[in-house]
């Protein structure tokens, strides 16, 4: 069997795109730090930071520079991890997609 890049492992996406909020969450909770405490330890809302930690909020690079200091993980990571969700989101949205169709169906055309 050929390998192409459809059959690799590696290119598998979740079905259900991961928010980095979610994934924020489950970092300080096994470090044991409250979400009161990050927040005060951030010098930012407590409301924003929970919103981004239940993934109803993006992280911005900001937050992401923020979050950097406080835990020591790098704020590339976050903000990768935002964009990687970000095109997830885009590529399963009904209506981006009919608007991709349409793009393609006039860029040949041309």
């Amino acid at each position: 069997m050929k390998t192409t890049s459809n059959n690799i492992a590696n290119n598998l996406m979740p079905s259900e795109p991961v928010h980095p909020g979610l994934l924020l969450k489950e970092e300080i909770e096994y470090r044991g730090i409250s979400q009161k405490q990050l927040a005060r330890q951030m010098s930012v809302s407590y409301t924003v930071l929970n919103e981004i930690l239940n993934g109803k909020r993006p992280i911005s690079t900001d937050y992401a520079l923020y979050i950097e200091a406080a835990l020591g993980i790098d704020a590339q990571l976050w903000i990768q991890m935002q964009a990687d969700y970000n095109l997830q989101v885009a590529k399963n949205d009904n209506n981006v997609l009919k608007h991709i169709h349409n793009i393609r169906k006039i860029a040949a055309v041309l």
